[in-house]
């Protein structure tokens, strides 16, 4: 549910800036969690992951959220295999790094349930959110993105717009 301050427009249906809900890298630095759910953040933070040759982390982690959303016991089979064997198996082509791993076997693939890797998973979130979440934040890929935002905040076009939301609000 919205909050009062988020419900307020501009006039012409755009959230006003005054009031405004954080978002982009602003949003991305309160938590892992809000940057893993914008499509913009996970897209850089792949890009820095890659660059440090962890990218299988967060691709792990992605592939495990897909999952637990998969129906059917068929289609669960095939995608729990296709985890398996892309970031567990001893063979996977991107191997997660991850405790037990030796303990999962392929039997388990059999009868799959949603929150079968969730423990796995959750190994791989702590590992990114106390890792390489808080190197990411200090890189350049992170910082040169902030800085084209508050680039395009600061346009005019982008100051018109607060100009007559305050015009609006303000009167």
């Amino acid at each position: 549910m919205l909050g009062y301050m988020e419900k307020i427009n501009d006039g012409e249906g755009h959230p006003s800036s005054s009031h405004q809900a954080l978002k982009g890298t602003s949003k991305w630095a309160t938590s892992l969690e809000n940057l893993l759910e914008d499509p913009e953040g996970v897209k850089r933070f792949r890009e820095f992951l890659k660059k440090e040759f962890s990218e299988e982390n967060v691709l792990f982690w992605l592939a495990c959220e897909e999952f637990k959303k998969t129906q059917g016991k068929k289609q669960m089979q095939e995608k729990a295999k296709e985890i398996y064997m892309t970031f567990l198996s001893s063979k996977a082509s991107s191997q997660v790094n991850v405790e037990g791993q030796s303990r999962l076997s392929e039997t388990i693939l059999e009868t799959p349930h949603p929150l079968m890797f969730q423990k796995l998973q959750d190994q791989i979130f702590n590992l990114m959110k106390y890792d390489s979440y808080s190197r990411f934040l200090k890189s350049d890929i992170f910082l040169n993105h902030k800085k084209s935002e508050e680039q395009e905040e600061n346009s005019p076009e982008a100051q018109t717009a607060a100009k007559r939301a305050s015009r609006i609000y303000n009167t």
